[in-house]
């Protein structure tokens, strides 16, 4: 039986059904509606499962059983960082002209665990937003109760609506910039492996690579996470050995950018002794010393593009509902040919 189905066909079912079936008090289901302070993560986690599997419409925000709308849009995030910050003034710049409002949410914390979003939506859903953007989502909600929009997913595009960039032609271009300048031994320092983008942009570099007739050396093949902290010890494993690479193509600015950092301080100079180029185009790119050749996402105009799929989908617009924009190469200074060779 379908979710809409059930809805239809059987009573409203109300905040005491979903105390009793939670074993807890009818005070205790409305601060978990409400998001209000005094209940502990087992019982909250219990309740919001029994919420979700009765339907109950205040936490999944179901438009068909209630009249009223907030005129309220949500973007939820895992922790507020560049890549989040730029989808979010893109967003924040479209919905100006859309009689919606944003609200910009974040659990706190770049370890949230799989899973995340769907509390995020349990809280927001229903009382606060009538539609959601989600960035680099773990998980697709089965029944998130609001349309939702999510920008470059952990699993790639499925079934939920999706904006995201051409992360395989971006590496490409990354690696055949390398290429051409004359770079043979060439580094590769990966994102995060559970990420379907970050998993593009090895297959994009591994690629370019045979397509020149260059063997990837897979001693030179690093995971920094993408953060730059989580970054610094895999890129001094990548340079501070005497067969050093010569260029790194790191999957994410912030990747690159430790690049830069440990360059620096192996007294390195960039780009003579060694070329170095990220993956996103943030603020902080521009700014690095040298500054850095990166390969740029169009990070607002993919907030603006989900803000506007979501805004139609609310409106029950038929609309393409998985939307890729291109990538494109920003050469600056911290890429130049090999010293020697």
């Amino acid at each position: 039986m379908s979710y809409d189905h059930r809805v239809d066909s059987l009573p409203r079912v109300k905040m005491a059904d979903v105390a009793r079936t939670a074993g807890v008090s009818v005070a205790t289901v409305s601060k978990v509606v409400n998001g209000r302070y005094g209940v502990s993560q087992r019982t909250l986690e219990r309740v919001q499962e029994v919420i979700a599997d009765l339907g109950y419409e205040a936490s999944l925000g179901a438009r068909s059983l209630r009249s009223y709308r907030t005129n309220v849009l949500g973007i939820l995030v895992a922790e507020f960082e560049p890549f989040s910050a730029e989808l979010l003034k893109g967003a924040g710049n479209a919905v100006t002209t859309t009689g919606y409002e944003l609200l910009a949410y974040s659990g706190g914390g770049g370890s949230a665990e799989v899973g995340w979003e769907r509390r995020y939506l349990s809280r927001l859903s229903g009382t606060l937003i009538d539609g959601a953007i989600i960035v680099t989502p773990t998980v697709v909600e089965a029944r998130p109760g609001v349309p939702v929009v999510a920008v470059d997913p952990h699993a790639g595009p499925t079934g939920l609506p999706t904006v995201d960039s051409d992360n395989l032609a971006g590496a490409v271009l990354a690696t055949r910039h390398l290429l051409e300048l004359g770079h043979r031994r060439i580094a590769f320092l990966g994102g995060r492996p559970d990420l379907a983008s970050a998993r593009l942009r090895d297959q994009g570099f591994r690629s370019a690579m045979a397509a020149a007739g260059v063997p990837v050396d897979e001693s030179l093949v690093g995971m920094g996470d993408y953060r730059r902290g989580a970054s610094q010890e895999p890129a001094r494993v990548l340079l501070d050995r005497p067969d050093r690479p010569t260029a790194v193509f790191a999957a994410n600015d912030l990747s690159a950018l430790a690049v830069l950092d440990v360059a620096q301080a192996l007294g390195l100079e960039v780009p003579e002794d060694l070329s170095v180029i990220g993956f996103d185009n943030v603020p902080e790119s521009a700014l690095s010393t040298p500054p850095l050749t990166t390969v740029s996402q169009p990070l607002q105009a993919m907030g603006a593009a989900a803000l506007h799929l979501l805004v139609d989908l609310i409106a029950g617009t038929d609309v393409q509902t998985h939307r890729r924009l291109p990538t494109e190469l920003v050469p600056r200074a911290s890429t130049g040919p090999p010293r020697h060779g």
